[in-house]
């Protein structure tokens, strides 16, 4: 899970990133996906680290 918690955080790093570009290009389509993909895989990696601690408990 370790892992696969910091590939969704960079993940959510690029879109955040990507949501930037898109403003300066004026892309609003691609400010929407790169918002809801940001949150949603930020979201993950938030709770993932409240409910599973960082390093996570192994029982």
């Amino acid at each position: 899970m370790n892992l696969l918690m910091v590939i969704f955080g960079l993940v959510s790093i690029f879109a955040v990133y990507g949501t930037f570009q898109a403003i300066k290009e004026k892309n609003l389509l691609s400010v929407v996906f790169n918002l809801l993909s940001a949150v949603v895989f930020g979201w993950f990696v938030i709770m993932t680290i409240v409910h599973g601690g960082y390093p996570p408990k192994l029982h």
